[in-house]
């Protein structure tokens, strides 16, 4: 039998994503050779990245492709390789011949293909994702499709500053399972809803971390989530979570007294006490729901400093009717949803509430 005959072949390097989203957990490595923009919109969960084009490069050698391939092929395997050098100068040095990364790019291969060539030169067990990233992002999407209809989820109702958030933060602590949809969103779902020096994910990374987030649950135990409609900020739920949501027989209508509300409120929305021009500006967003003269007083109070009496009237002017119609066309079964009561945002209130939702039987 001479070398070249199926005996001898060494084995593809090529994994398929779904058998690979199956093992993550069994690479020593994730490999992201995309450029950090690339890299930065998401990723698959645990990456690094080890760009073999940076941004520019990417750009200048994406531009000259389009007039001439074979050009553009020779100037990318230089920055390629040059890349490739420097990345295995600053990290194999402290690996062993058993380390096991899985390595991935766009789609198209050329590039995750050069770096695990390479490394699999040196010895090393890598592998390459079929399809890279758009495999990877197919995937997660089908999975998403019916993943949320698996868990029976428990949907916390309330208006705003009620302290559904706290609640669910309360809830994990005692060893419930939680789903924070709005800590994955990296928004509290309002126009002043944006966190402070955190942007929010794109919606690939926000698909992926719900999806992250899903897999790590047990369906076999309620899962306690806050009521969201279809948007969070920018970022949209899949429309799977949003029927799962929609369809539970475990809604909750939190209440708390109008002071104890302000008081949260004045808590979560602290950082504009120092910027009050920007809350202004956002709330100029309400002139054509509120009218123009009710938000230059709202904007007057900011100004003022009169943080208390602002959030108070927001609170009952703008937030609380809006959000019980809305909520009503999302939740049709809201009329049924169990009153539960928060006395305010103290810790032993929250933990006695925990532990009452917990006991209760599904």
């Amino acid at each position: 039998m001479t070398p070249t005959s199926p005996k001898f072949a060494p084995p593809s390097p090529l994994i398929a994503a779904d058998e690979a989203i199956q093992s993550l957990s069994a690479f020593d490595a994730i490999i992201d050779v995309r450029s950090p923009a690339e890299f930065a919109e998401d990723h698959l969960p645990g990456a690094l990245n080890w760009p073999v084009l940076d941004n520019d490069e990417r750009h200048r050698v994406g531009l000259l492709y389009k007039s001439s391939p074979f050009e553009a092929r020779k100037i990318g395997a230089a920055l390629v390789a040059r890349n490739i050098a420097r990345h295995i100068e600053a990290h194999a040095e402290p690996l062993n011949r058993n380390w096991r990364p899985l390595v991935y790019c766009w789609r198209g291969g050329q590039r995750s293909g050069a770096l695990t060539w390479f490394l699999g030169q040196i010895g090393f067990k890598s592998r390459q994702l079929q399809g890279g990233y758009q495999a990877y992002r197919a995937q997660v999407r089908e999975v998403l499709l019916t993943q949320p209809a698996g868990f029976e989820f428990h949907v916390l109702c309330g208006r705003t500053g009620s302290g559904k958030t706290r609640l669910l933060q309360t809830l994990a602590s005692l060893g419930a399972q939680v789903l924070d949809l709005e800590g994955l969103a990296a928004h509290r779902g309002s126009i002043l809803g944006a966190l402070p020096d955190q942007p929010q994910p794109s919606q690939k990374g926000f698909d992926t971390l719900l999806w992250q987030q899903l897999c790590k649950l047990d369906a076999s135990r309620p899962v306690f989530v806050e009521s969201e409609s279809r948007k969070i900020g920018q970022v949209r739920m899949p429309e799977s979570m949003y029927e799962a949501m929609r369809a539970s027989d475990h809604i909750y209508w939190l209440e708390m007294p109008d002071a104890a509300r302000i008081e949260l409120l004045l808590q979560d929305y602290a950082h504009f006490f120092a910027t009050p021009e920007l809350f202004c500006a956002k709330l100029d967003a309400l002139v054509s729901m509120r009218g123009r003269e009710r938000v230059q007083g709202w904007q007057a109070l900011a100004r003022a400093g009169a943080w208390g009496p602002v959030f108070g009237e927001l609170m009952r002017e703008h937030y609380d009717p809006g959000y019980e119609r809305s909520l009503a066309g999302h939740y049709p079964q809201l009329e049924r949803a169990q009153r539960i009561r928060l006395a305010d945002g103290s810790t032993p209130c929250l933990q006695s509430l925990g532990h009452d939702l917990m006991a209760i039987k599904t």
